[in-house]
């Protein structure tokens, strides 16, 4: 988020370089960045799997935050502030993020919505931290065989997926509406 809000701010050939090494991240799916660097460790842990989410997620969310402030870079209170001598920083913090918390917030809530799904993604596949552990993608891959016999083996896991991601973006949704409402200028 930082780094899309400094290339916002700075602009220039900073602006253009960060966004295009982003770019070039962006170009390799997500799933398969993780799964590459999986593969390579012998027991995957939880945080691992958290930390390599997180990292394939950052490209777009500095896409994200670098267009939010584009936007906000160009106004007057941002332009008061640099005429009073404010130091960039302080504008960041004090002018430019506080009017960007609504939409970081729907985005998180995207992002959040989308890791739950590649962290079920990826226990399906066979990378779950503990075999015996109560995972919705696990079990999802235990019971596929079943599903003729059984069907609610894999039906009640996937829906359970689909309600937590569905009810995290709504709950995101709605802290950014409420935010949003007292935070803008």
């Amino acid at each position: 988020m930082l780094v899309g809000i400094l290339a916002a701010y700075v602009g220039g050939w900073f602006d253009e370089v960060v966004m295009r090494l982003n770019d070039a991240v962006l170009a390799f799916p997500q799933i398969l960045l993780t799964l590459l660097v999986l593969s390579t460790v012998a027991e995957p842990t939880m945080w691992l799997i958290v930390v390599l989410v997180g990292i394939s997620h950052a490209p777009r969310v500095a896409r994200v935050s670098r267009g939010v402030a584009l936007g906000l870079t160009r106004r007057d209170f941002v332009t008061s502030a640099e005429a009073l001598g404010e130091s960039r920083l302080r504008i960041v913090v004090r002018e430019v993020l506080p009017n960007m918390s609504g939409p970081l917030l729907a985005e998180a809530g995207l992002r959040l919505t989308y890791s739950i799904g590649m962290v079920a993604g990826i226990a399906f596949l066979g990378f779950s931290t503990d075999p015996g552990a109560a995972d919705w993608g696990q079990m999802i891959n235990e019971n596929r065989l079943a599903l003729l016999v059984q069907p609610w083996g894999v039906l009640a896991p996937v829906l359970m997926i689909g309600i937590f991601a569905v009810g995290t973006n709504l709950a995101a949704d709605g802290i950014a509406q409420l935010t949003s409402k007292g935070g803008d200028r």
